[in-house]
């Protein structure tokens, strides 16, 4: 990696503690590059001293080195698949425990189609069920941008387009060309901005502890390189309670060191289940 391209990530780590060090290089010198371009800087050691001029531009810069490129239901298969295998299976055990606490972790949340994706999923449930538990949401990402509109919960067609007709009629209301969603599946979500990185904690300080029933990481490892997705996994695995359910994307399976820590609940989805 250019080593001018360096000293801009640590400049970021330095003013924002965003830690782009495990990314893979390729990917950061590509979506950097955008930049580079968009401010008419002719190298990186010119664009380190835009960026000190222009603080905005950290902004710019964080948003193409994160995707923040989501919907509700997206990839409906595996929803789909939690909504009638996983959830039931959940609430049915706690049902029959004196565990009434549901909790659940989306991380690299976006700007929160997930997090509130599962909230009207257990909703549902928990309205089918006629039983009520105690739900937290917790829903991180390190993009501050995508968690103050993850909090506005109001969305475009394009973000809402996979709802069905009934969840849409009633869990979100219409404003012009917006949808907003109601505040009874807004409140249920707590954002928060967390780096998978930090070393500190295997959790986001907001939920106090992990202990969680299922945790989503979709598409957040292809951003890193082998040794960070270790990492990353042995916070995850510590973050989940036991036989909780951690969620993957396409792309996505446990590294080789985590292989015997997860066994994969279904063939149609990256769905694994803590050994």
């Amino acid at each position: 990696m250019n080593n001018d391209l360096k000293l801009i990530l640590k400049y970021l780590n330095e003013k924002r503690s965003f830690d782009f060090s495990g990314y893979r290089a390729s990917m950061i010198e590509r979506r950097a590059g955008k930049r580079l371009s968009a401010s008419k800087c002719k190298d990186y050691d010119e664009y380190l001293h835009f960026i000190r001029e222009h603080p905005d531009e950290i902004d710019n810069l964080v948003d193409v080195l994160t995707i923040n490129v989501s919907r509700f239901f997206r990839d409906s298969l595996s929803f789909e698949y939690i909504a009638e295998r996983i959830l039931p299976v959940i609430v049915h055990e706690k049902k029959n425990s004196a565990d009434h606490c549901l909790r659940i972790w989306s991380t690299g949340c976006s700007m929160g189609e997930e997090p509130y994706t599962l909230a009207i999923l257990i909703n549902e449930i928990f309205e089918k069920e006629d039983f009520n538990f105690n739900l937290n949401i917790f829903a991180t990402d390190i993009d501050s941008r995508a968690l103050k509109k993850a909090k506005e919960a109001v969305y475009s067609f394009e973000s809402i387009k996979d709802v069905k007709y009934r969840l849409l009629t009633k869990y979100f209301m219409t404003e012009r060309e917006s949808f907003r969603l109601i505040p009874e599946i807004k409140n249920v979500v707590t954002f928060a901005f967390y780096n998978m990185l930090e070393k500190k904690s295997c959790v986001p300080p907001e939920s106090i502890y992990g202990d969680f029933d299922m945790v989503f990481c979709r598409n957040v490892l292809i951003y890193f390189n082998t040794k960070y997705q270790d990492l990353i996994f042995d916070k995850l695995y510590r973050a989940l309670a036991k036989h909780g359910y951690l969620i993957l994307g396409e792309a996505e399976k446990p590294s080789i060191k985590f292989q015997t820590h997860f066994k994969k609940v279904s063939e149609c989805c990256h769905l694994y289940q803590k050994m």
